[in-house]
């Protein structure tokens, strides 16, 4: 046997025996990592110890919530933040980080290396992975071989646990940037303004390089040692040929600027309100357009800065498409302690006003009650006790329906929902997402059409978005995962007859609307205020978007003087005009098939062309829906002047009346005449009257009980009646008056305005104190009236 074959036969014999010692140790020592991993396992993040940041539809954060020690960190990973920085950052400080397991022992070796010959650790080789188990293991530990090998260990125990892009987020998130900042996006917005997706090379290299002593780059303190850092990292980018010369160059031109570090505030409300609905994700993506938030965040800051200083409002905008909201404004100024700036008034229950006006006369078109021209009672009346009143306390005799909408009177509402039925009504809104909430025991009563309930901004505009979509409602989206929820209120008829209403109406200080916008959007809109001046509201749409507005007191304490149509309303046109607009928004939607616009009369309320000359006392268009022409409705309590048509007999020779009995003969002939309500006969013209009126009885026949028109009498006032005040008095004229004639309630007005009410002979007790003509009117229940015309004197 040679030398080689004996020294071959050796080494066989010394690894036989070594092998079993080898593969015994290996064993063991798996085991006891393994031991030692399931002993101290890594310390991973939890949710609890992450904060939370939502965000807008693009990525802008709104509003960021600091973890529980006060810290400011976003969620970043690779696919989140911008390629420019992923290569700084593996360029600069660990170009093998997707080849090592954890720890590199050429760099070791270096650092190993420099410690020998200075004594002291130099650089410490440390990969990512490394950095990442030192961020992660709060224990001060310094930078000490202990301390190294300690990080060593958790290293490449991380690796075992988690892939490359796991490490790699983990550092995204939590590397520290100085002060209560971690994590690359939290950096960027707050020193940049800007998102880690959209970094040029300069501000990738700076962000890549201040980890290494975020106290001292700090580029909102230190902007020349930042540069100076930051150019170190382009030069190496430049020596590694990751970036071309040319880009370097002109990065390092690039000034270091950066913000002073504040955290994003926009829609606080909002996304408060995400995290509390989402307490376990780090990241919630809203609807919200981040532009248009910011523009009405300052304008209804600057729009309310005038009013008393407990004054608060919301605003919401949604897309009519989706029912994204665009813009969320919870309140003037969140954290405003005199206002209640941290109340969200977008979901706060407060009394509606007018707002649900447009649904009632909606569910009055689909129901067969009116259509847009129908006559309706705009005066004084009963309805089982209560009686309401205009919100300016005139009354308008008789008023259309549409009309009746867009000056948003309350009598004419009443006796609409009366009709139709509150507890349908309100059953009806809260299938279609609006919920009133009622005092505790109260069903729904015709108080609730001028406010007596409770809804939310969030619901109303939920709901008045169906004008808009052909009738259906739909529950408005914070976030773009949330489902679309519809439900119908209307008919798509009866939802464009409302909407070409409200549309309809002018603008305030303009004339009367016409279909030339001027390029402006159409706007159907809605005012409404609760009682006291509690809360003002104006809420409208377009072809596009819906928008609501609330001003008020989150205290629920009165704000005098302050309506919907003064407060509100301005900012809602304001809001709108700033919108992004299409072509659709300044043009009048074509009707539904079953829609159509008929010729009506009056008072009958039917088609024109169904009637006699004699019977249409006054014409006018009207929308009807699907071929439905309701005549006028009838009256509860005028027993004395029923509306609609009234056939009676004439001589035909005198053309006086004729009863069923008659001493004389007579050549008979019928006749008819129209009759209007006569709760609105005090504001009709005498000609009207005269054309309704029943001729006079013939002498010779018995009385047929239908000459009570007009029978009040009004003592304590003769008509043309000159008052004048008592010398030297700071008083008006006092009169005592009563009406007889009448067993039943009556209701006085003068010049149109309620000033009083009395039960049979009760007298009525007024001060006249404005000069000039006045029209002093007693109305009975029961439709008998009468007017006496006066002077105040100077």
């Amino acid at each position: 046997m040679d030398a080689g074959a004996k020294r071959r036969n050796r080494a066989g014999q010394v690894w036989r025996g070594v092998a079993p010692w080898l593969r015994w140790g290996t064993a063991a020592l798996l085991l006891t990592l393994l031991a030692l991993d399931l002993a101290f396992p890594p310390q991973l993040p939890t949710r609890a110890d992450t904060s939370v940041v939502v965000v807008a539809r693009d990525g802008t954060p709104l509003r960021a919530f600091a973890d529980a020690d006060g810290v400011w960190r976003h969620p970043a990973s690779p696919d989140t933040v911008s390629p420019l920085y992923l290569q700084a950052l593996l360029g600069y400080e660990d170009r093998w980080f997707r080849r090592h397991p954890g720890i590199n022992p050429w760099a070791l070796a270096r650092a190993g290396g420099q410690w020998m010959r200075g004594g002291r650790i130099v650089s410490g080789g440390s990969t990512l992975t490394m950095q990442v188990a030192r961020i992660l293991d709060p224990t001060p530990r310094g930078r000490t071989v202990g301390g190294k090998l300690v990080q060593m260990l958790r290293a490449v125990q991380l690796e075992v646990h988690l892939s490359k892009d796991e490490i790699l987020a983990l550092y995204l998130t939590r590397a520290p940037f100085g002060g209560t900042i971690e994590g690359v996006e939290a950096a960027s917005w707050a020193y940049l303004g800007k998102p880690a997706a959209e970094l040029s090379h300069a501000e990738a290299a700076l962000l890549a390089v201040l980890p290494q002593a975020p106290s001292r780059l700090r580029p909102d303190r230190e902007p020349e040692a930042a540069r100076a850092a930051r150019d170190k990292v382009l030069e190496r980018m430049a020596t590694l040929g990751v970036w071309a010369r040319a880009d370097v160059d002109d990065a390092k031109v690039e000034a270091v600027v950066a913000r002073s570090l504040r955290q994003p505030m926009h829609a606080a409300l909002l996304a408060q309100r995400l995290r509390e609905s989402a307490p376990r994700q780090a990241r919630i993506v809203s609807t919200i357009d981040i532009g248009l938030q910011r523009v009405l965040e300052q304008r209804v800051s600057s729009y309310f800065s005038q009013l008393p200083e407990r004054t608060s409002a919301a605003l919401l905008v949604v897309d009519n498409r989706t029912l994204e909201a665009q813009a969320y404004v919870g309140s003037v100024a969140f954290g405003d302690r005199a206002r209640l700036g941290h109340v969200d008034m977008v979901r706060a229950w407060r009394s509606p006003g007018s707002t649900l006006k447009p649904f009632l006369y909606g569910m009055a078109l689909d129901d067969g009650l009116i259509h847009s021209g129908s006559l309706l009672s705009d005066a004084p009346q009963s309805f089982d006790g209560y009686r309401p009143g205009n919100f300016d306390a005139a009354f308008n005799g008789p008023i259309a329906a549409e009309d009746a909408l867009r000056l948003s009177l309350n009598v004419p509402a009443v006796d609409l929902l009366d009709r139709v039925g509150p507890a349908r009504f309100a059953a009806r809104l809260e299938n279609a997402g609006v919920t009133l909430r009622f005092p505790r025991g109260a069903a729904p009563n015709l108080s609730l059409i001028l406010g007596g309930t409770g809804a939310t901004l969030e619901q109303l505009v939920g709901a008045h978005a169906a004008l808009h979509r052909e009738g259906i409602a739909a529950r408005v989206r914070l976030t773009p995962d949330a489902p679309l929820v519809e439900r119908r209120l209307m008919s798509p008829g009866a939802a464009w007859i409302v909407r070409e209403i409200l549309e309809s109406n002018p603008r305030p200080g303009e004339r009367a609307a016409t279909f030339d916008t001027g390029g402006r959007p159409r706007v159907s809109w809605k005012t409404g205020t609760s009682y006291g001046y509690r809360d003002a509201w104006a809420i409208g749409g377009t072809h596009r978007y819906t928008v609501g507005v609330w001003v008020g007191r989150p205290d629920g304490t009165p704000l005098p003087g302050q309506y919907g149509a003064v407060t509100a309303l301005p900012l809602l046109f304001e809001t709108v005009d700033s919108l992004p607009r299409d072509r659709s928004d300044a043009m009048r939607a074509p009707p539904p098939v079953n829609v159509r616009e008929v010729e009506i009369c009056w008072p009958l309320g039917t088609a024109a062309d169904t009637q006699t000359d004699a019977l249409c006392q006054r014409r006018r268009d009207a929308w009807t829906l699907d071929g439905n022409v309701p005549p006028t409705l009838a009256e509860r309590d005028a027993n004395r002047w029923g509306a609609g048509i009234v056939r009676f007999d004439v001589d035909a020779g005198s053309g006086l009346r004729l009863s069923a009995d008659c001493s004389a003969p007579h050549l008979r002939r019928s006749a008819e005449v129209a009759r209007w309500p006569a709760l609105v006969a005090p504001w009709l013209p005498a000609a009207a009257r005269q054309a309704s009126r029943l001729p006079a009885l013939a002498p010779d026949c018995v009385p047929d009980g239908r000459d009570a028109s007009e029978a009040l009498h009004i003592e304590g006032l003769t008509p043309g009646t000159l008052l004048a005040r008592p010398p030297n008095s700071t008083h008006g004229v006092r009169l005592q008056l009563r009406a007889l004639g009448s067993e039943g309630r009556v209701q006085w007005l003068l010049d149109g305005r309620w000033i009083g009410e009395t039960r049979g002979t009760q007298w009525l007790r007024h001060e006249f104190d404005m000069p000039g003509a006045h029209t002093l009117t007693a109305l009975a229940d029961d439709g008998a009236w009468r007017s006496v015309a006066f002077r105040v004197a100077e």
